[in-house]
């Protein structure tokens, strides 16, 4: 019985979610409540709930201060010579703005945490986005995907989870699997090579000339469906039509050079005596997340403190600095509590075990030689439908027993279990998937909707390059 309302109250959530008839806030919390007394538990809610909190009360801090400390960065102007950099490098074209979004996603998540990834990416992005009426679920969609595939680091989450809950090395687990990943983050830079060309088909390419915004020709007349609807990615321009002189020869826009400009350069918390101070603050700050030698909170919030006081001496521009980001601390910290009761309610009643269990015992005899794969697959709905930890710990020792028995070595199984994070990061359980459709101001079930169905393919990209190399 666990198991079948386990299930259905996974469902009942993301229905609701995505045919927005409840906002992920309140679906997180009201959807376990209601289960929790189906199953008979409605008298240890409580505990469950404050279990859930306390277990990512952590998480919670990291992302209040994370978001006050780069939304201060972004204020101060740390971000404005990249996002022009950006745009240069674009020359507002939309398949250069998509893969460029992969690649920065993919090269900040080199500091293994998905939150500092999305805000960075998301700081420098969104106005050039915006500026452009480009579909903001293509960035967050793609952002997430390339993240996912780079959060298999050893220092990312997965592999160390894996290493410690199978007592192995991280490195003889990540080091063979570089070639599948490897295969994986190019299937990420096709996919936003395509999404591109879609944005480019439906809005044109534009250039910045000398005089203004120029736009080429689009590569059809007729109008384009635009990618989501308008509550996925704000308001989306009409499609734009060949100019009477032809294709190529261009129009003026009605925008200028200056509608173009990402962030304001007359802002009043502008701070160009301090970029270089605060340059090397932030890459001090990436380098210490890298080692830890102090918790990642205790690191984010020492930061924001610094920034702010070296910044803003004077208290009152402080307090404004912090109310100027307070909705997005609420949202994202709120949405991070409100996964606590979701999360509390899974595990304390024992739905999460059982719904593995019964996984497990269908997988058939006949398939007990290919546990590696059987894990591969099914660490792709498995991962986005419970925490890495509930997954690395709870299901992965099981599934690595199950593997023993037929000659499987633990290892094989410990690489499987990786093909799935593509698609973990927009698990509705991962905080950081919160920071990025906050941040990018999309609708989660909009974000849910793009990216589920990429991000699953992605990990079978992943899972058929680790058989083709004999990895698995």
């Amino acid at each position: 019985m666990l198991t079948i309302l386990g299930f259905v109250m996974i469902a009942t959530f993301l229905v609701l979610i995505m045919m927005k008839k409840m906002s992920p806030m309140a679906a997180l919390v009201i959807v376990p409540a209601l289960f929790c007394v189906l199953v008979g538990q409605g008298a240890h809610l409580g505990d469950y709930v404050l279990k859930g909190i306390g277990d990512l009360a952590p998480t919670a801090a990291m992302l209040m201060f994370a978001i006050i400390y780069f939304g201060v960065m972004i204020d101060v102007g740390l971000f404005d010579p990249i996002v022009r950099g950006i745009l240069r490098f674009c020359k507002a074209d939309p398949v250069r703005v998509v893969v460029g979004t992969a690649l920065l996603a993919a090269i900040v998540s080199l500091d293994g945490d998905g939150s500092t990834t999305f805000m960075i990416t998301v700081s420098a992005l969104y106005p050039l986005y915006k500026r452009l009426k480009m579909s903001l679920v293509v960035m967050t969609g793609v952002a997430a995907t390339a993240n996912g595939v780079m959060n298999t680091l050893p220092w990312g989450g997965p592999t160390a989870r894996a290493a410690t809950a199978l007592k192995l090395d991280a490195g003889d687990i990540f080091v063979p699997m570089i070639p599948a990943l490897a295969v994986g983050l190019v299937a990420v830079f096709a996919l936003a090579y395509v999404l591109g060309r879609r944005e480019r088909k439906r809005l044109g390419v534009l250039t910045l000339g000398e005089t203004g915004v120029v736009t080429e020709a689009a590569e059809e007349k007729e109008t384009e469906q635009v990618l989501v609807g308008a509550g996925g990615g704000g308001p989306v321009a009409a499609p734009r039509t060949a100019p009477a002189g032809g294709a190529g020869t261009g129009s003026a826009d009605a925008g200028t050079a200056a509608d173009l400009e990402v962030l304001d350069p007359h802002r009043a918390t502008l701070r160009p005596r301090l970029y270089w101070f605060n340059a090397a603050l932030t890459v001090a700050l990436l380098a210490l997340l890298i080692m830890q030698p102090l918790p990642i909170p205790v690191l984010f919030l020492l930061g924001a403190a610094i920034a702010l006081t070296v910044n803003f001496p004077h208290m009152k521009d402080q307090k404004a600095r912090v109310a100027a980001h307070a909705e997005n601390v609420l949202n994202v910290s709120g949405m991070v509590f409100a996964a606590a009761v979701f999360t509390g309610v899974l595990t304390g009643t024992g739905m999460v075990e059982h719904m593995a269990r019964w996984l497990v015992a269908g997988i058939p005899d006949a398939l007990g030689p290919h546990m590696g794969i059987v894990t591969g697959v099914l660490s792709i709905p498995l991962t986005y439908f419970m925490s890495n930890d509930g997954f690395y710990f709870g299901i992965v020792p099981i599934l690595a027993e199950a593997g023993a028995a037929h000659g499987v070595a633990p290892i094989e199984i410990a690489r499987a279990s990786l093909v799935g994070q593509a698609l973990h990061m927009s698990s509705p359980l991962v905080p950081a998937a919160y920071v990025l459709v906050g941040m990018a101001k999309v609708e989660f079930g909009d974000h849910t909707k793009f990216t589920v169905k990429w991000a699953a393919l992605t990990s079978l990209v992943v899972l058929g390059a680790g058989l083709l190399f004999g990895i698995l």
